[in-house]
């Protein structure tokens, strides 16, 4: 057979091959405000003690490349809001904005495009489902505070006769059951599932799927039953979304580690540090997933850093993992429970952080303690609260700048098919650019 001839049908049969190439799924979690201070504090928290090596996370193994975070306003700061209208859009906007421009007009986001396409979708994430970063991939909103507005857009904005999104698990209870309109009752209608309880995942066997575990953000990571809520969440989608009854189409999962920010904005280092665990263990279930199923893309990333936080602080070259670890409950928890046992407070302190105080510290929390109001106002419990984070971030050399958020530059992380068009240094709007061209 002539050589032109060979060439030929080589050519036919290799462009046969990449037209039944089937398309690509695409997974997005974002750790909200997961800066890198967050990723180098992890490293330290998770590390074995006990050998003289400091042990490698899944963020170091998965880390291609840094974002660039700025939103369209001149602020140089960004909120949630702006930060996943760019994330979910490629459209730089104003902080405050779901899913709109600067001139405030609708945007496309991957996931729209994602079902436009016949994709499979879901959303998975640790607040409430109508909250700022998953909201901007759903809805349209000229503020992200319409969280009533953004909730019934889940049901009314519909694409092919359908709702949006085939898998919804997170909180918002309050949003989605109201006197005004019953969301879930309308989702179970046209044939979703409803659980109102994280433990019910395992009854969920088939799509469409609708779970509000909370009546807004879930129990923090530190204090829950299901301190891997996300990684319990992400499992389920994953099965579903991939099950023999979706008939092998392609999905499109957005995730959110959302109370990493929240954390953040507490300066409370311990609730951070569960959080992020929660988002390692994820990303290794992820990693495991595609490890099977090659023909997906991941990405990961931050919308922005939060706290300011540093690994280090006041001058000391230390920082105290073993500390962290050892504390069992988010500040404001500690706060009320040492309200709540008065005389007893010492061993309550001991059984939840396993701080030795000094005597003058002991002094000062025993008669804030003893003298507060009976009534354990808000006001008093945020006091406490302030003197537990202060005496916290002394024993473990934490440092915080604000209880907003920062500017800088946020880290990359990538994984399975071209994960390589995530490197280098990018802006928060590439990845979204980047996520479009995979659909098709």
């Amino acid at each position: 057979m002539h050589k032109l001839t060979l060439v030929l049908l080589a050519c036919i049969l290799c462009t046969s091959v990449r037209a039944a190439e089937p398309n690509t799924n695409i997974i997005f979690l974002i750790g909200d405000g997961m800066g890198v201070a967050y990723t180098g504090a992890y490293r330290l928290y998770q590390d074995d003690l006990t050998t003289p090596e400091l042990d490698a996370t899944i963020f170091d193994e998965m880390l291609v490349g840094m974002a660039s975070t700025y939103p369209d306003d001149h602020n140089q700061v960004t909120d949630s809001a702006a930060a996943a209208t760019a994330l979910a859009t490629g459209v730089k906007t104003y902080n405050g904005a779901i899913g709109v421009n600067a001139q405030r007009s609708p945007v496309v986001s991957v996931l729209d495009k994602a079902k436009e396409l016949g994709y499979l979708t879901g959303i998975a994430v640790t607040c409430q489902v109508n909250h700022a970063t998953p909201a901007a991939f759903v809805a349209h909103a000229d503020s992200r505070q319409s969280y009533e507005k953004i909730a019934d857009q889940y049901m009314d904005l519909k694409i092919h006769g359908k709702p949006k999104v085939d898998v919804i698990f997170g909180g918002g209870q309050e949003y989605f059951v109201r006197k005004d309109r019953n969301l879930a009752k309308e989702f179970e209608a046209l044939g979703y599932s409803y659980n109102a309880d994280i433990k019910d995942l395992s009854k969920i066997k088939k799509l469409p799927a609708l779970g509000l575990f909370s009546k807004g953000g879930l129990t923090p990571a530190l204090e829950s039953e299901h301190p891997l809520r996300l990684v319990e969440m992400t499992e389920k989608s994953l099965e579903l979304l991939s099950a023999k009854s979706a008939q092998k189409k392609p999905f499109l999962l957005m995730l959110e580690a959302s109370q990493i920010d929240w954390c953040g904005h507490a300066n409370d280092i311990a609730c951070a540090m569960g959080e992020m665990r929660d988002m390692a263990e994820t990303m290794k279930l992820i990693k495991r997933f595609i490890d099977k199923n090659p023909n997906t893309i991941f990405v990961a990333t931050a919308d922005h850093s939060t706290g300011g936080l540093s690994v280090g602080a006041k001058g000391q070259y230390q920082w105290n993992a073993a500390v962290v670890r050892n504390i069992k409950a988010t500040a404001p928890t500690i706060a009320r429970q040492l309200l709540a046992s008065k005389s007893n407070w010492k061993s309550v302190w001991q059984s939840l952080t396993q701080i030795k105080l000094a005597d003058d510290e002991q002094k000062t929390l025993d008669a804030f303690i003893t003298q507060a109001d009976e009534n354990n106002s808000e006001l008093v419990v945020g006091q406490l609260t302030a003197q537990v984070l202060n005496y916290i971030d002394k024993y473990t050399s934490t440092g915080w700048t604000t209880k907003g958020h920062t500017g800088e530059y946020v880290q990359v992380f990538s994984y399975g098919k071209g994960k390589n068009n995530f490197e280098g240094a990018i802006d928060n709007t590439d990845i979204a650019k980047k996520l479009f061209n995979y659909l098709k």
